[in-house]
């Protein structure tokens, strides 16, 4: 007797197991600083929506890759991982686009992407170098090439640490003119 008993119950205990397992997966929520290359971009893509545009959601996918033609680095990949590039692989545009056009905030919008393509929330910006205060001499030659390539600025020739800290420097009043101010003024107190 006991033996039906329990081979009726343990199917039961068993299905709702799973139901709660299934229930806390779906309902995994962004924390802060989750998916911040989706958040931010999104947020420029809404930021820069007209008015007539924000309910329209051809508009907004026209208006998305738009945008992701001209990002560049981990924007670039966000814009792939969704397919607003042309080499995409994937089209998931249409799932970023519809909770646009109602109004959904940028964060949400991120939630219900990454539930589609769990990559989208794990890219995170590189940090950025403090110009004013690093010594250029320490950083890495990947890093000053970084410096460079976020200036869309390339160092044709150099072969040496040196050759490229010489570039920087040349390139700093155009690019971050703050930074090339204050390092003047921090020699000028030597």
């Amino acid at each position: 007797m006991e033996f039906r008993t329990l081979s009726k119950v343990l199917p039961l205990t068993l299905l709702l197991v799973i139901f709660v397992i299934q229930l806390q997966s779906t309902d995994a929520k962004i924390k802060d600083g989750d998916c911040e290359v989706c958040v931010k971009f999104i947020d420029k893509l809404l930021n820069s929506l007209e008015e007539d545009e924000k309910g329209n959601i051809g508009k907004i996918e026209k208006k998305f890759r738009k945008m992701c033609a001209k990002a560049k680095g981990k924007e670039n990949r966000f814009c792939y991982y969704v397919g607003g590039t042309e080499d995409a692989a994937t089209g998931i545009v249409g799932e970023m686009s519809k909770p646009a056009s109602w109004g959904m905030p940028a964060d949400k919008i991120c939630e219900k992407l990454s539930k589609k393509d769990s990559q989208i929330c794990e890219l995170k910006y590189d940090k950025q170098i403090d110009l004013v205060n690093v010594n250029m001499k320490k950083l890495k030659v990947k890093d000053l090439k970084k410096i460079l390539e976020s200036w869309d600025e390339t160092c044709k020739g150099c072969a040496e640490k040196s050759d490229f800290i010489r570039k920087i420097e040349e390139l700093m009043p155009e690019y971050a003119p703050e930074a090339a101010k204050a390092r003047a003024q921090a020699k000028a107190d030597l």
